[in-house]
């Protein structure tokens, strides 16, 4: 019998360890993903300084998404002292529990129903635990899911889902939606081939789409740190529609770049505009747009965000008259009042045939979600900018498409998937600061951040960064990196190769560590590459194949048969050898590693290559892929990976338990619970 970790812990029916808490009033606000979210920055906080009491709360709960982005220090240590007298008071997890919850609900409620920035939902949209959902942005997604998946082979039996039930949770709860919605919004991402999709599936089956659909959504771009298998299961609302939120917002903002749109260029002037223009994020390309075409009118305010700065339409008619002025209609900008001027704005944009899923109310009431979505949709349909532009010279310092661009893509989605508090789009840019490798750092490895003498952004002095990344260069040091001649002001000033060629040491050293923490023989021995190398040659031979990894280098990897036969000798059924080519051309091969890839996720692996890493074998992602499957394979007993019976229908999914804690892990968990590489 399997020995409890801690009293108030019990293992449940998919092999995690759940947090219990006594008062079940508190127990049921929270989910286990959230519990054990919690529970990892309660340790963490209480191991800085050795105990935590009610006057420390103030400064160490700014870490938890919903408090510190929405109450400064003064106001979060008011609002304690006005509940709790005795600050000195030491706090257990429970008590941390009732605080959050207070806080959490005094921050709703000084900014509203949402979160400041609640545009930017790729961050926040999964992580709130008001659990409330918009009936309106149901609706809107609900309308997308019919458009782009009613002919869907598999699933047009289903659809159209009718918005007004509750319908689209009951049909996500096999989780075979919400995998081809994000193949929708990022084409090619899942082989469609690793899906369970007989119409019936076990529940072993319905995990396994689960378990491909976070780690994917996670590969995309999506924060799903607070979402886990057992949340589709149970159809939570607030949670699934989070997700799909974000996946939708991938799919339409998919185009705000200069590779995929090289006209958004007429946005700049000069070289140094477009450095910057390539370091926003899609939101802020999509205002730049935005107030770009606005500039052309007699409309004089800049539009900054899409709520309080659209609620009156006014923007909207402008920007309409500019890019369809065949469809005019002078009222529009007459009528005073915003609900009847939004009406006809709406009626201008289907004229165009871009009105899709928004309501006259959703402007008027300032849906951030739902605006931004409306905007980007308009920039689909007609973007206004020249086919032709006359800063086609700037784009010739466009960086190619090559091995670091990818490099950089994993590494952001890397970061990413810790549930940091500020979300990176560039990875160069974004982490100039020294701010999110800190806390990159602090899940890597919890309490090596002396957060004393951090700085929180945003920062104005530019010494201020240089500080935080010199304790980077420092703890890098620590963890023996190899940093010869680096300083912190090597980073602030953002030189590529040095700051990537960190962030892979970093992504190395935490696969690493994961790997040594679960291999308790090793008594401690440092996990090297060679040992994974070793177990993944092992693995294979014992599975009577003749394949062979010489190196992590080893060109005749990209044919992909290697990481079907280690993916098989970890999980047998895994595979459906059918489905696999000889890999032998282009064609084939690249088939072959997006396979592997969708297999991989299926099981629990969280992974950031590309089918590209594994047919040209980029020997850093080839690594990260070897040592997530040996993770997944170490971190579940011989008889959690094979329960048995076979599909009859496909003849290749295993029926396995494989909602691992890997992706099941919480926004603010050590990066043991991550298990990210």
């Amino acid at each position: 019998m399997t020995a409890l970790p801690c009293p108030n812990m019990f293992l449940d029916m998919s092999g995690h360890w759940g947090i219990l808490v006594s008062d079940p009033l508190l127990q049921n606000q929270f989910t286990q993903v959230e519990l054990r979210s919690l529970k990892t920055q309660f340790m963490s906080m209480r191991r800085e300084n050795g105990r935590l009491i009610i006057g420390d709360l103030a400064s160490k709960m700014s870490r938890l998404k919903v408090i510190g982005d929405n109450l400064n220090e003064e106001e979060r240590a008011s609002y304690i002292q006005d509940l709790y007298q005795n600050t000195d008071e030491e706090v257990d997890f429970e008590l941390f529990l009732k605080v959050y919850l207070k806080l959490q609900t005094f921050a709703s409620s000084r900014t509203g129903s949402t979160a400041k920035n609640s545009s930017a939902f790729l961050k926040a949209a999964t992580t709130t635990l008001l659990h409330t959902i918009s009936e309106s942005e149901k609706s809107s997604y609900v309308a997308h899911i019919n458009n782009y998946l009613g002919e869907d082979e598999f699933l047009k039996k289903y659809l159209p889902i009718d918005p007004s039930t509750n319908d689209l949770f009951e049909i996500a709860k096999d989780g075979v939606l919400l995998c081809k919605l994000i193949n929708v919004a990022v084409p090619g991402t899942i082989d469609e081939r690793a899906i369970n999709t007989k119409r019936l599936l076990n529940p072993w089956e319905r995990n396994e789409n689960h378990t491909l659909c976070l780690n994917s959504a996670k590969a995309i771009g999506c924060t799903v740190v607070n979402i886990g298998t057992q949340d589709f299961i149970e159809g939570r609302r607030h949670l699934v529609l989070g997700l799909i939120s974000q996946i939708i917002k991938i799919q339409l903002l998919a185009d705000l770049n200069l590779r995929k749109t090289p006209q958004l260029v007429e946005l700049v002037s000069d070289s140094k505009d477009m450095e910057e223009l390539m370091s926003l994020s899609p939101e802020k390309i999509l205002l730049r747009w935005m107030n770009f075409h606005l500039k052309k009118t007699c409309y004089k305010k800049i539009v900054t965000n899409f709520s309080s700065d659209v609620k009156d339409a006014e923007a909207y008619a402008h920007l309409l008259n500019v890019l369809a002025p065949e469809f005019t209609n002078p009222s529009t900008l007459v009528v005073k009042n915003p609900f009847e001027r939004a009406k006809l704005v709406l009626e201008h944009a289907d004229k165009m045939g871009c009105k899709r899923y928004l309501t006259a109310r959703d402007i008027v009431e300032g849906s951030p979600n739902l605006n931004l979505a409306f905007v980007a949709h308009i920039f689909q349909h007609r973007n206004g900018l020249p086919t032709r532009t006359k800063q086609s010279s700037l784009l010739e310092t466009l960086p190619d498409d090559n091995q670091d661009s990818r490099e950089e893509r994993a590494f952001c989605l890397w970061i990413n998937s810790f549930g940091n508090s500020t979300y990176i789009n560039n990875v160069i840019e974004d982490v100039r600061n020294g701010w999110v490798l800190l806390e990159t750092l602090d899940k890597v490895s919890p309490g090596i951040v002396n957060w004393k003498i951090a700085n929180k952004p945003p920062i104005k002095m530019p010494f201020k960064k240089v500080e935080n990344c010199n304790q980077v260069v420092k703890i890098g040091k620590q963890l023996k990196f190899s940093l010869v001649n680096v300083a912190g002001n090597d980073i602030v000033q953002g030189y590529k190769k040095l700051i990537l060629a960190y962030l892979w040491q970093l992504m190395r050293y935490n696969i690493l560590q994961l790997l040594k923490n679960l291999r308790f023989h090793s008594h401690g021995k440092e996990i090297t590459d060679v040992d994974i190398l070793q177990w993944a040659n092992s693995k294979v031979s014992s599975s009577r194949s003749q394949s062979r990894m010489d190196s992590f280098r080893d060109k005749s990897l990209s044919d992909g048969i290697f990481f079907l036969e280690l993916l098989s000798s970890v999980q047998p059924r895994a595979v459906n050898w059918s489905l696999v080519t000889k890999g032998v051309t282009d064609q084939e091969k690249k088939m072959n590693a997006t396979y592997i890839i969708s297999i991989a996720r299926k099981l629990g692996c969280s992974i950031f290559l590309l089918p590209e890493d594994i047919t040209e074998v980029n020997q850093k992602m080839i690594l990260t892929l070897t040592a997530s499957v040996m993770y997944w394979f170490l971190k579940h007993p011989h008889e959690e990976r094979i329960i048995g019976t076979s599909d009859s229908e496909s003849g290749s999914q295993m029926e396995t338990i494989s909602n691992s804690t890997l992706d099941d892990s919480a926004s603010d968990s050590s990066a043991e619970d991550n298990g990210n590489v």
